[in-house]
């Protein structure tokens, strides 16, 4: 099989609009969850969520291409942008030739696509009738939208195509982007994920199921993962993406590398749609299949990026799954959560944390989670409170578990 590695990042994040900006903020664990500002949340127990603040004009968006475009879809194009100049493939379509960029692949992962232009067009119908309906209304929500305008952008002509897993969307797309470059189906494949469903319809739909934090009067304290007093998810939104690639062909044209992937496992629970099965066997044995895939003992990985919601049945579970693959070598992991600071970019949740971990294994750094206070007898690892860690990362995992009991688990290491 051929290795893969991961030569270019870019995200849009509550945090920042890129990588520069975001990564340091979360190695300092600050804030970026605020009181909703943008629709009025009459009626809705949760009101506060990780937002992206932007002006889409600033970033090349008019008007017309707003009536186009979702917002997980822009962000995805500022993303993938930035992913593939850091990789030092910019403007691939003008630099490159036609029989390259067929080796070229674009896989993006979402859990539920254009709901902000359903609302709108849904209003507009109501309003003024069907004829008033956009043409653009199904190429704008579609969730394919965002790895169909990603490859048009950049005349990627690979394999092209959406994963939709809940919150492991993400982690399902960076899988099948690993096996296309591993297969010889691609050479390089800009891979992630992205959300945008910080609206009054699906705020009020995971309130509904009591799934959101309600801490409304200190939203920088809300998202607080394995803590004892956490008390629901906060809904974040943005984009991750990475640029995977060959090893051989990175390492023949120079390229900086970051990490490379080793591993991937996906399980399901197949027990219940929302509720983990508290026994943790699906997330233990995704995890465990990535690190049989990259034939590395479970004693050779020293950071996990949990999924780490801050809701009480996941945080408890993920740790017994952890403990379950680890054993003993559980207690020496440093295991956090990038959510504690973001939010919880639904099906661009493994994107970022994903790009957060590459991160970690190319410069030994692993960031905090924050509002970890007051310990929890059911979670009882090293969740790195307090500040940020210098420690050799040798190999990490990234979990990603989603509604419908999907896990996912990417291993990554040096090279």
């Amino acid at each position: 099989m051929r290795r893969v590695v991961i030569t270019g990042l870019g995200t849009v994040n509550a945090l920042g609009l890129d990588v520069a900006t975001s990564y340091p903020r979360i190695l300092a664990g600050e804030n970026g969850v605020s009181v909703l500002d943008r629709f009025d949340t009459e009626g809705i127990t949760a009101k506060i969520a990780a937002q992206v603040d932007w002006d889409p004009a600033e970033h090349g968006f008019d008007v017309k291409a707003r009536r186009k475009l979702d917002p997980f879809t822009m962000w995805s194009l500022m993303a993938s942008d930035e992913a593939l100049r850091d990789a030092g493939l910019e403007d691939p379509r003008s630099t490159l030739p036609d029989e390259t960029l067929e080796r070229f692949g674009t896989i993006i992962g979402t859990g539920i696509g254009g709901i902000t232009g359903v609302l709108e067009q849904h209003d507009v119908l109501k309003a003024r009738g069907a004829h008033r309906v956009s043409p653009h209304f199904i190429p704008r929500i579609m969730p394919n939208a965002v790895s169909g305008q990603v490859a048009i952008r950049h005349g990627l002509m690979g394999t092209a195509f959406t994963t939709s897993s809940a919150c492991a969307s993400a982690g399902h797309a960076i899988g099948m982007a690993w096996r296309a470059i591993q297969w010889d189906e691609c050479d390089i494949v800009v891979t992630g994920g992205a959300e945008s469903a910080i609206t009054p319809l699906a705020m009020a739909g995971f309130a509904s199921a009591k799934a959101l934090s309600t801490r409304n009067d200190a939203p920088h304290e809300a998202c607080r993962p394995f803590d004892a007093d956490r008390d629901g998810f906060v809904m974040g939104e943005g984009a991750g993406l990475l640029v995977l690639e060959e090893y051989e062909r990175a390492k023949a044209r120079g390229a900086k590398i970051y990490a490379e992937v080793k591993g991937y496992g996906s399980t399901d629970d197949a027990f219940h749609i929302t509720a983990p099965k508290v026994d943790g066997l699906g997330p233990a044995r995704a995890m465990s299949q990535a690190l049989r895939h990259g034939k590395i003992d479970p004693t050779n990985v020293q950071y996990v990026n949990a999924h780490g919601t801050s809701t009480a049945y996941n945080d408890s579970i993920e740790t017994t799954a952890i403990k379950r693959v680890f054993g003993d070598h559980a207690a020496t992991l440093a295991v956090n959560s990038t959510k504690s600071m973001i939010g919880h970019l639904l099906g661009g949740a493994t994107g970022v944390e994903l790009l957060v971990t590459a991160l970690a294994v190319a410069n030994d750094e692993v960031h905090p989670t924050r509002n970890y206070t007051t310990p929890d007898p059911a979670c009882d690892l090293d969740y790195v409170p307090g500040e940020a860690r210098s420690m050799v990362v040798e190999n990490a995992l990234c979990n990603s578990l989603g509604f419908g009991g999907h896990n996912v688990s990417i291993l990554i290491g040096k090279v």
